[in-house]
């Protein structure tokens, strides 16, 4: 498993159900790595394979994973599946999952455990809707993901932390610098084990504030949406 105290930062790509193999050519004749900065590409499964990686600081990573091993379920991807194509890092409970799938953070949970068994890095997404957020109770659901989301086998060195507010994603809100900070300084409070881990946010990360967003002391990163299909813009974020 890579060792994620190496990265001064991550930036995750999420594809969502987006692109073809035209555009993955062009997009990576274009893209331009930053040494210093661990870039993870989040495409549709069936392009998995099909993503450049150099096992240094560019990889691919999944949108997903089943909470099966392996049997008679037509149509999943195991972690072990992901493991054996080389895969170090899936995406967890992004919103659009947990509202358009009705993923429990037990089932994330179990996902999670899933991929750290099969040495696969999970990036686990937690975040408020705009309601629990104008009824100040953004702490207290976070808090409750975090606690039932995580597994116990999860530490800083194989699990990442996606903070991204349901409110601000696609939508061109964000929140306040002062409150990015002061929600990622909490969530790594919430528990000591919490303490050393990386946290990513995501919400309308684009390229006017993306270096705001990652100058933050408790920001490590970046999971960009739909900025990340646009490779020009991609690389101003990532550089």
């Amino acid at each position: 498993m890579l060792k994620l105290g190496n990265f001064s930062s991550i930036i995750v790509a999420n594809w969502k159900l987006n692109g073809n193999m035209e555009f993955i050519n062009q997009y990576y004749q274009k893209l331009v790595l930053n040494p210093n900065n661990c870039v993870v590409i989040c495409s549709p499964s069936i392009f998995l394979n099909k993503l450049e990686i150099n096992n240094k600081n560019l990889f691919s990573g999944a949108q997903d994973v089943s909470i099966y091993q392996e049997g008679a379920f037509t149509g999943e991807l195991s972690a072990k599946m992901l493991d054996d194509i080389k895969i170090q890092f899936s995406l967890v409970g992004h919103s659009e999952r947990r509202q358009y799938f009705n993923e429990s953070n037990e089932i994330i949970n179990l996902k999670s455990k899933n991929l750290i068994e099969n040495n696969v890095i999970p990036i686990i997404c937690i975040g408020e809707t705009l309601e629990e957020k104008e009824n100040n109770k953004t702490n207290e659901v976070l808090k409750k993901q975090i606690k039932e989301s995580i597994p116990v086998s999860s530490n800083y060195e194989n699990t990442i932390i996606a903070y991204e507010p349901i409110w601000a994603i696609g939508t061109g809100l964000t929140p306040s610098l002062d409150e990015i900070e002061e929600v990622h300084k909490f969530i790594k409070t919430v528990n000591v084990k919490l303490n050393n881990y990386k946290v990513l946010y995501g919400g309308s990360v684009k390229a006017s504030n993306s270096d705001d967003i990652n100058s933050l002391n408790n920001v490590d990163g970046c999971l960009v949406g739909g900025a990340s299909l646009k490779v020009d813009e991609f690389n101003s974020i990532i550089s």
